[in-house]
């Protein structure tokens, strides 16, 4: 298996950008819940052991290399909300969330890694996408992880409040359980009505 590793971020050092974070998002195919982004700069000389992408890692597994990242990294985590997805659409709205993370390093970085294949317009600082950055940016990965951990947290305490949709096994994804939820129980301030199968409940297309 391959793993990510430090070669974008030694790349940017080379050129003399010294704070470099990675950013990602999390949250942009569920059916509710917010999107949420995180930023992250790691220390060279100090990075987490087990940084990989969020989604090929168990939960247990998250929860401890997330420690690391808190314990070794600089982190910041943002969100845009239900209604902000409705009126901007899940792409701005994502772009929205990692801008906001950006924004909440304190000193700013120097220069951005971006998971994807855009760069969000309001961002300041210089910055390169990267395709899967994920798999191969360690910065990335953690913000991937960090971003993970965050939202899923918000969908278990959602489930709480809103039980049966199984927030807290599916977080907000259209799974089988949370549609069969939709159609019995009807759609909940927590629901994305810009998305289709949430819309077509609400005007019976």
């Amino acid at each position: 298996m391959d793993y990510p590793d430090y070669t974008l971020e030694a790349a940017a050092h080379g050129r003399g950008q010294i704070r470099i974070a990675g950013v990602d998002e999390v949250g942009r195919g569920p059916l509710a819940g917010p999107v949420t982004a995180a930023a992250v700069i790691l220390d060279p000389e100090n990075i987490p052991e087990g940084l990989n992408d969020s989604k090929k890692l168990s939960a247990k597994r998250r929860e401890a290399v997330e420690a690391s990242i808190f314990a070794q990294a600089e982190v910041a985590i943002a969100h845009a909300s239900v209604e902000e997805i409705g009126s901007l659409n899940i792409l701005r709205a994502s772009h929205l969330a990692m801008e906001r993370a950006v924004a909440a390093l304190d000193p700013a970085p120097d220069y951005l890694l971006i998971d994807g294949n855009l760069i969000p317009k309001g961002l300041l600082q210089p910055a390169e996408f990267v395709i899967k950055g994920d798999a191969k940016s360690v910065s990335i990965a953690a913000a991937s992880i960090v971003a993970k951990q965050a939202r899923d947290r918000i969908m278990v305490d959602l489930a709480q409040q809103f039980p049966g949709y199984g927030w807290e096994k599916n977080a907000g994804y259209p799974s089988k359980q949370h549609r069969e939820a939709l159609v019995s129980l009807g759609v909940t301030p927590h629901h994305r009505r810009s998305f289709k199968p949430v819309h077509k409940m609400l005007y019976q297309e």
